[in-house]
C-alpha cells in the first residue's frame, strides 16, 4: 500500500516505538494519524505538534468498549499499527506476581487481536490497506528472563500468520515486525547498543509499502535471526544463561 495520503491509527502512539511510527507517518505524507493512548492527555500533547493531521483518542486495547468506540470514531483508517505492549519483567515460574503473564497476554496478544477484528472491516470499507504488528526478537526465540512477554509475542506472531490468510480476501495485508533492542522506556534495563524508535517506524513503513510479511527491523533483530538459523541450540543456551546474569 502507499503510505502517502493514508489514514493510520497507532496504538500506544504517545511514546516509544509508537511515537516513532507517528513521526515517520507524518514525514511520509500520511493524511491523518490517530494517536491511541490510555491517557488521552498524553496523546493530545503529541497531537498539538500538527493538529491538522494528528488526533488523540483514548484507547486501552484491553477495553472492548474503547476498541469499538475507536473503530466508530476512526472510520477512515487504512493502516492499523498494533504497537501497544506490556512487559512486566516477571518470570514464568519464579515470580511474586502469578498473573503477570496473563496481563502481558491480554495486551500483547488479545489486545492486538481485538484491534484487528475491529479495524479490518474499516480498512476493507476504505478500499483495503494493512495491519502492522509490532513484535519482538522474543517472538522467534524464547527469552526466559522476559517471563510472559516472549510467549505472548510468539502467540502474536502466529496470529499474524493466521490473520494474514484470513484478511487477504479483504485486501488487508498483515506485516509482522521483529524488533530487537530499541531506546524505549520498556528496554531501560537492557544494557546494549539500541536503535531509535523512528528507525523501527521507518523500517515498518518500508515493509508495509513493499508488502513484506515479516521484517527484521534493526541490527539486533537481524543478528538474532542469523544466530537462530546458524545455531538454534547455542542461541537457546545463551538465552537461558541470562537467567543467572
Amino acid at each position: 500500500m502507499k503510505i502517502e495520503n493514508c489514514v493510520a491509527i497507532v496504538t500506544g502512539g504517545n511514546r516509544g516505538i509508537g511515537l516513532g511510527f507517528v513521526e515517520e507517518l507524518l514525514d511520509h505524507g500520511a493524511r491523518r494519524v490517530y494517536i491511541g493512548a490510555r491517557n488521552r492527555q498524553d496523546g493530545e500533547q503529541i497531537a498539538a505538534r500538527d493538529p491538522d493531521r494528528l488526533k488523540a483518542i483514548e484507547l486501552d486495547v484491553t477495553n472492548a468498549d474503547q476498541v469499538r468506540a475507536a473503530a466508530r470514531a476512526c472510520s477512515d483508517v487504512t493502516l492499523l499499527v498494533n504497537n501497544a505492549g506490556l512487559f512486566v519483567n516477571e518470570r514464568l515460574y519464579k515470580t511474586d506476581d502469578p498473573d503477570a503473564a496473563r496481563r502481558e497476554m491480554e495486551v500483547n496478544f488479545f489486545g492486538l487481536l481485538s484491534m484487528t477484528r475491529a479495524f479490518a472491516p474499516v480498512i476493507e470499507s476504505n478500499g483495503g490497506g494493512a495491519v502492522v504488528n509490532v513484535l519482538s526478537a522474543g517472538a522467534i526465540v524464547g527469552v526466559p528472563n522476559m517471563g510472559g512477554y516472549s510467549p505472548s509475542k510468539f502467540a502474536a506472531r502466529a496470529a499474524s500468520d493466521c490473520l494474514r490468510a484470513e484478511l487477504a480476501p479483504m485486501k488487508v495485508g498483515v506485516t509482522a515486525l521483529i524488533v530487537g533492542s530499541v531506546e524505549t522506556r520498556m528496554s531501560e534495563h537492557v544494557k546494549v547498543k539500541k536503535s531509535q524508535p523512528r528507525d523501527i517506524g521507518k523500517a515498518g513503513l518500508w515493509a508495509v509499502a513493499h508488502n513484506v510479511s515479516e521484517h527484521d527491523t534493526d541490527p539486533h533483530a537481524v543478528a538474532v535471526r542469523a544466530n537462530l538459523a546458524r545455531d538454534p541450540a547455542g542461541l537457546a543456551a545463551a538465552m537461558a544463561a541470562r537467567l543467572d546474569a
